[in-house]
Parts: C-alpha cells; sequence; structure tokens
C-alpha cells in the first residue's frame, strides 16, 4: 500500500511527488510512466521557453504560477547545472492595432508585477538591428530557454534521490476505488493522483471525473535553422490574439542557440498523432473527429479558421512568411528542417465548446486529477504542483 499513487512521470507529476515527498518524507510515494522512459511526450516536447508571465489576466492561475514559475525553475536549473540561455524576448507590434495589443499586455505585466521594458522603433534598431516594430516594442527580461527533456529527466532524478519509486513502461489500464491495473501489475494507495497529460479525462473518467470536458490535441511544430544562420539572439514574438490560447507564429532562440519558426497548433486526430500513422487509435479518431466536425460547423472560437490557416503551415513557405513581418529581411535559408513534433492536450468544455484557458483539476478524498495542464505548465510546474498539492491533495484528506 503506497501512501500517494501518481500516474504519469512528465514534469508536472513529478514536481508534485518531489513536494509531497519533501512535506513527508516518510511517506511511500509511487510514479508510474508507460513509456520507457521520461519527456516523450508534452514535457520534453515543448519549446522550452521559461515565459515570464504577462500574457495573463492578474486573477488567473496562470499569471500567478507563471510569474513564480520562471523564477523558481531558473533557480532550480542553475542549482542542477543544466544549460539555460537567458535570452530575453522581444514582441513587436505590426500596426496600430497592435501597438493597442502591446499596451494591454503592458498593463497585465504590470497588474502581475512582472518586468517589462518599453523600447522605441529606433532603440530597438540599435539593439537588434534584424527585428521590426511599429513605434514600439516590449521587452521582457526574465524570458529564457532551457532543455524540457533535460529539466524533466533532472527532476526524475531527484525523485529517486529522495526516495520515490518511479516505475518505467507501466501502463494504466483500469481502476477500482483506490486501486489501479497496470501492464505491470495491480498497484493500492490511499490517494491516486492523475497526471496522465494527453490521456488524463479518459483516466479521470474511470474515477467519476472530467464530466463536462475532454481533450482535443493540437499538434506544434517548429522550423529549425540548426547553426543559426539567421542570427537570431533573442525570442520574437507577435502580438497575440488573447481570446484562445495560442501565441502565434514566432521565432524562438534554444538553450543551444538553434533558432526555430513556430509553432503550428493543427488539429490532430488523435491523441498522439505525431507522425503519420504512428500510435493510431481508431476510437480516439471518431471521438476526436466528432468534437472537432463540431467545432468546424459551430466555428466555435473560430475554429474553422484556425484549422483552415493552421494546415496551410504545413508548407515551410507559408510559415515562413508569416515570420517575416517580425523583422527587417532576416535571413531565412537556414530554417529547412522540422522539428520533433509535439502535441498539446487542450482542455474543450463539452458543453459551451470553448477551449479551456486556465488550470483545470478535479477530486476527492481519493483522487485527484490534473486535466488542464495548459500552457505555460512547463514553466509553472513547480508553483502549479504546490498548489495541487496544497488545495487537492492535502484539502481532500
Amino acid at each position: 500500500m503506497y501512501d500517494y499513487l501518481i500516474i504519469g512521470a512528465g514534469i508536472i507529476g513529478l514536481n508534485i511527488a518531489k513536494n509531497l515527498k519533501e512535506r513527508f518524507p516518510a511517506s511511500k510515494i509511487l510514479v508510474i510512466e508507460k513509456e520507457n522512459e521520461v519527456g516523450l511526450h508534452s514535457s520534453g516536447r515543448n519549446s522550452g521557453v521559461l515565459h515570464a508571465g504577462f500574457y495573463y489576466t492578474a486573477n488567473s492561475l496562470k499569471a500567478k504560477f507563471t510569474k513564480e514559475g520562471n523564477i523558481a525553475l531558473k533557480e532550480f536549473v542553475k542549482q542542477r547545472n543544466l544549460k539555460i540561455n537567458e535570452c530575453k524576448k522581444v514582441v513587436v507590434a505590426q500596426n496600430l492595432k497592435e501597438l493597442e495589443g502591446l499596451i494591454e499586455l503592458k498593463r497585465r505585466g504590470d497588474a502581475n508585477g512582472v518586468e517589462l521594458e518599453w523600447i522605441t522603433q529606433d532603440e530597438l534598431k540599435e539593439l537588434y538591428p534584424n527585428i521590426s516594430t511599429y513605434r514600439k516594442a516590449l521587452i521582457s527580461p526574465a524570458t529564457a530557454t532551457v532543455d524540457p527533456l533535460e529539466v524533466t529527466k533532472e527532476f526524475e532524478k531527484v525523485a529517486i534521490e529522495l526516495g520515490i519509486e518511479v516505475i518505467l513502461s507501466c501502463k494504466y489500464i483500469s481502476s477500482k476505488q483506490n486501486e489501479i491495473t497496470t501492464s505491470k501489475g495491480i498497484f493500492e494507495a490511499k490517494k491516486i493522483i492523475n497526471c496522465a497529460g494527453l490521456y488524463a479525462d479518459k483516466i479521470a473518467k474511470d474515477f467519476g471525473f472530467s464530466k463536462d470536458y475532454v481533450i482535443i490535441p493540437f499538434k506544434g511544430i517548429y522550423l529549425k535553422d540548426k547553426i543559426n544562420e539567421a542570427h537570431l539572439n533573442t525570442n520574437v514574438y507577435p502580438v497575440p490574439n488573447l481570446n484562445n490560447p495560442f501565441l502565434g507564429v514566432h521565432y524562438t532562440l534554444t538553450v543551444n542557440n538553434e533558432a526555430k519558426i513556430g509553432p503550428t497548433a493543427i488539429p490532430a486526430f488523435w491523441r498522439e498523432n505525431y507522425k503519420g500513422f504512428d500510435n493510431f487509435s481508431l476510437k480516439e479518431f471518431f471521438e476526436i473527429i466528432y468534437y472537432e466536425a463540431k467545432l468546424f460547423f459551430s466555428n466555435a472560437f473560430g475554429f474553422r479558421d484556425l484549422a483552415f490557416d493552421e494546415m496551410k503551415k504545413y508548407k515551410m513557405q507559408y510559415l515562413k512568411s508569416l515570420a517575416l513581418g517580425l523583422t527587417n529581411n532576416m535571413n531565412q535559408k537556414g530554417f529547412d528542417s522540422w522539428s520533433k513534433p509535439g502535441i498539446r492536450a487542450q482542455l474543450l468544455n463539452k458543453n459551451s465548446l470553448e477551449l479551456v484557458q486556465d488550470f483545470v483539476v478535479e477530486g476527492d478524498e481519493n483522487s485527484v486529477h490534473v486535466l488542464n495542464a495548459v500552457s505555460p505548465a512547463f514553466t509553472s510546474s513547480i508553483p502549479f504542483a504546490n498548489w495541487v498539492v496544497e488545495e487537492y491533495v492535502l484539502e481532500k484528506n
């Protein structure tokens, strides 16, 4: 009998396990992971950008956790001697309307206590000659990039160092009260914590939760410039559409100084629809097509327009063209190969047909379910895990 059993060894699951073990050193904690190593899905396939927390309204969990998470994750990375590129971020406008968007981002940053600096067009040209803006731009000094796979694997090391048991290649099959059946046998725990990412809603339904929600997958891919022929030296973002959770096509500088354009947000047809027919599931296909068809025909949150536009991004030249407005004739010749695809597990409210844009957790005294560890969950992982433990794991005991 374990005290806590966590399903999913992504960055959220590992941080919840770490948080619990640090609070209760004598507790017996098990983390199970269906893959043969950690970080094979969202935790290891995201951009690695440590966001600062100025995109979100001040009363949102995302605003709080992103700001705190940026600080905490930087501290962790430096303590463990992991790679980090403190390359900042520039957010630019292309017209008067987008300049108004920058003003709103600055207002949100101020409300959230996040450092943002105004910079004029001329000052920007002096600092970053290749970046273009309309009148003004914003600089985020706190934004940085890390290797997400390296960081996730380091959290696994920390968990093991603390005495947490981690079992890999252990796939969840079913549950019965405080007992779960897996591909490696039956395990029992006083409390089960579901951090299964793309499958969190499915597992939650076995426990009577996620009644109003379903996960809809979106595929994200970047175009890579492996040797940075573009001479990119900071992240460059457009003003996002604040009505949906995607930040638009941008330039990202990786921890290894590799330049990237992207990402896409292409509706996927099954949950692990990374490439071709890999991991194809007919059952998932029909379920997801059903909801995507409802979104398409109702055009909820502009889904139809999003789907058409995103599909065009499979063409390299089109994706490059979307980034051109952010720069002054930046050399794009080096952007000639695709990155490893990632899948965003985006929660959909089945009743309102709205994409849920903040964290969602459900649970009772027996189980807790992290249903929407929405972007930027990677940046937010440390304070978010602490909040889940305090508000759901301990409060529901």
